[in-house]
């Protein structure tokens, strides 16, 4: 899996008005959760900032990123958990990290690939892909940069499952009858198909 690095600091201003002036400056308020915990064995959360230019590449991007992440010359391995646009402006809110550890398993949304040219398609029908993203349990060494199907052999009327795709190494958090993609009868085939019949 690719990996990029983002530089970051620690940050003192909290609260609302705090994130409002941290945004006004082009800086974007972060919290990374690690493997620290607590007395109570809860999480220790990190509280830090970035530029929006430091984290575009992450952001701004279909591909899946591990990041060496440095705060204040201190640096950890970590995954994007999750990430807060202005729901008028698109401009990022708040972003989420996730310190990663080679014994403990993550998840994270891996973009499917289509690879082949469906045998439906070849008889007049259309491709289509549902999901465009798979939820993906796995260490982060076995973590794929993108999951590829393969849809061969896929006729017209037929779909490929979740439950259908198996790899190594790596659980697929979606349902398994979740549909990733399907061949779809279009007017030309289904009229062909008549055209057969008679």
């Amino acid at each position: 899996m690719k990996t990029i690095d983002i530089q970051g600091t620690a940050r003192a201003e909290f609260g609302k008005k705090g994130a409002k002036e941290l945004r006004k400056a082009n800086v974007i308020p972060c919290v990374l959760y690690g493997v620290e915990k607590d007395e109570k064995g809860l999480p220790v959360a990190k509280a830090f900032k970035v530029t929006t230019e430091a984290v575009r590449n992450l952001v701004y991007t279909p591909d899946i990123h591990m990041v060496n992440l440095t705060i204040d010359g201190t640096t950890v391995l970590a995954i994007l958990k999750d990430i807060q646009f202005h729901p008028v402006k698109d401009s990022i809110m708040h972003m989420d990290f996730y310190q990663v550890t080679e014994d403990k398993p993550i998840v994270m949304n891996v973009p499917v690939k289509l690879v082949g040219l469906a045998s439906g398609v070849k008889a007049g029908g259309k491709l289509e892909q549902i999901l465009r993203t798979l939820k993906v349990k796995a260490l982060y060494t076995q973590m794929p940069q993108k999951i590829e199907v393969d849809v061969t052999k896929l006729i017209i009327g037929k779909t490929i499952k979740v439950g259908d795709i198996n790899i190594e190494g790596l659980q697929f958090v979606n349902s398994k009858e979740a549909v990733v993609c399907g061949v779809m009868a279009t007017r030309n085939a289904k009229a062909q198909k008549a055209q057969d019949g008679e």
